[in-house]
């Protein structure tokens, strides 16, 4: 039995995905009740509600478990807390393996969530557990949160300028590696890095789509005061805006870019590029 920590964001299901496909058993530890069904409908045999700041949580989920998967949710202030509790509770469970999705180039020190993960990675490190280490780069998936306006106005709105080097990764390609690496032997004391296999700049994302779509689309770059005042009015607390704009600029002013020969490898044949993903997500 396999357990997914984090399972009910859009990473947690891709890898509960990936697993289902190969028949792996799954566990899946859920914050919120309607988290439940949908996550027995990706293929999660077993879905628990707990918070991954409860130890007795979590010492209830990695019962009887031979692998965990952990990914804490997006901009925690106590992220590095919360990693090292996950950590302790494996330790105290006798979980034999742990693996941890972190992020790309973590010793980015200018992006204070990058930092919190690198703390994670070197807890983990020390624990004396069975680990491997996932680092993807930003989802090609993010683009979807402004979808409709792509398809219906023509416009690819983008936080970070028009010039930003980005090697955007494909997230089902990150949930078919965090499957194989659960599943199969060879991955003890890995850190893999996951690029994307293209270098990208919103002006060059933009005329994919447009070629793939079939209509003109154009990238516009958002000021970061617009984004953050809608950040604010959906909710997000100040902690995440001022995390989120930090990295933001940073992608700005030095892209995020890596290499995807590690991604190429473990996948065993090429990784999917943007003009792929793009035709898969206009299919519907």
């Amino acid at each position: 039995m396999l357990l997914i920590l984090g399972a009910g964001g859009k990473t947690g299901q891709a890898v509960i995905r990936a697993l289902a496909t190969r028949g792996a058993p799954v566990r899946a530890l859920a914050h919120h009740e309607t988290q439940v069904a949908p996550l027995r409908a990706l293929g999660a045999g077993e879905v628990v509600v707990g918070d991954l700041r409860d130890p007795s949580a979590l010492a209830a989920a990695m019962a009887g478990i031979e692998a965990v998967y952990y990914i804490c949710p997006a901009v925690q202030p106590d992220e590095a807390e919360i990693g090292r509790g996950v950590i302790a509770a494996a330790q105290a469970t006798g979980v034999p393996r742990l693996v941890l999705h972190s992020v790309m180039h973590p010793q980015i020190s200018a992006l204070p969530h990058h930092a919190h993960k690198l703390q994670v990675e070197d807890a983990l490190i020390q624990s004396g557990l069975s680990f491997t280490i996932l680092q993807p780069s930003s989802y090609m998936q993010n683009i979807l949160e402004g979808w409709e306006r792509i398809a219906t106005q023509g416009v690819y709105a983008s936080l970070y300028g028009l010039d930003a080097r980005m090697t955007l990764v494909d997230l089902d390609d990150v949930g078919d590696v965090a499957a194989r690496v659960l599943t199969e032997a060879g991955h003890e004391a890995a850190t893999y890095e996951l690029s994307g296999p293209e270098v990208l700049t919103a002006a060059t994302m933009a005329a994919t789509l447009s070629a793939r779509l079939g209509r003109p689309v154009t990238a516009v770059a958002v000021p970061s005061e617009q984004w953050e005042a809608r950040a604010r009015a959906g909710g997000l607390d100040d902690y995440a805006v001022a995390t989120l704009a930090t990295m933001f600029r940073y992608y700005a002013h030095h892209g995020f870019a890596g290499n995807p020969r590690v991604l190429e490898l473990l996948l065993g044949r090429e990784p999917t590029n943007f003009a792929a993903f793009v035709a898969r997500t206009a299919k519907g």
